[in-house]
């Protein structure tokens, strides 16, 4: 059967669990929401949501870096606690998300962040082609929303496929370590520097410094 967006939303209020969670819950279940929502319970995903509105204002900063020191990465990961923050499954967490940051290259942490005029200018280039194909308006609106939650899925941090094992997303993982460690985590904030970027660089000039050198 089909899974609607609507059903997804609902089920991931309720849990607190991440979109392509609440998807598979659904699919699997047939759709029944109660079904769904035990679903995640066993597998440990609703339980996120019960923590999530507690203060987490201890943490660590991670980093990672790759290619020789040409790709680097600070991570702001908090916990509810200094005890969790010294807690060798929460550091692997920390560094594990750091090390995604670095290959995969989000641009945010989660969808809220992301500037309405970006998803704006977006919609209207999907809502563009999608026009173009000819097909009626209801659908044209579908195809829309699928390719926003794609393009969600390609620049925020916890929609991303997990690199160490795509099946998850991020935000799974996310939840599953907050289930097994028993604190409220969240992932706050990153930056991810590539050795040169924003830089000119500048071609040597052979014939002026041949020029040069011979006037010297």
């Amino acid at each position: 059967m089909s899974i609607t967006a609507t059903q997804v939303n609902e089920l991931r209020k309720a849990t607190g669990a991440g979109l392509m969670d609440c998807k598979k819950a659904l699919t699997e279940t047939g759709g029944d929401h109660e079904q769904a929502v035990d679903y995640l319970r066993k597998k440990g995903l609703a339980a996120a949501s019960k923590k999530a509105g507690r203060a987490a204002t201890e943490g660590l900063v991670g980093s990672y870096i790759h290619a020789g020191g040409k790709i680097g990465v600070l991570v702001e990961v908090n916990c509810e606690t200094d005890f969790v923050a010294k807690n060798e499954g929460f550091q692997n967490f920390v560094k594990d998300v750091a090390m995604h940051i670095a290959a995969a290259s989000p641009l945010y942490v989660r969808r809220e962040e992301v500037d309405p005029s970006v998803l704006e200018r977006e919609k209207e280039i999907y809502r563009a082609k999608a026009k173009e194909s000819g097909k009626p308006d209801n659908i044209v609106e579908k195809i829309i929303e699928g390719q926003v939650n794609k393009f969600y899925g390609d620049i925020c941090l916890l929609e991303q496929a997990f690199v160490k094992d795509p099946d998850k997303t991020v935000q799974t993982y996310l939840n599953e370590t907050i289930a097994t460690i028993g604190e409220n985590i969240s992932i706050r904030r990153f930056a991810k520097f590539n050795l040169g970027e924003g830089l000119e660089k500048k071609e040597s000039d052979f014939a002026a410094e041949v020029a040069a050198a011979a006037g010297a």
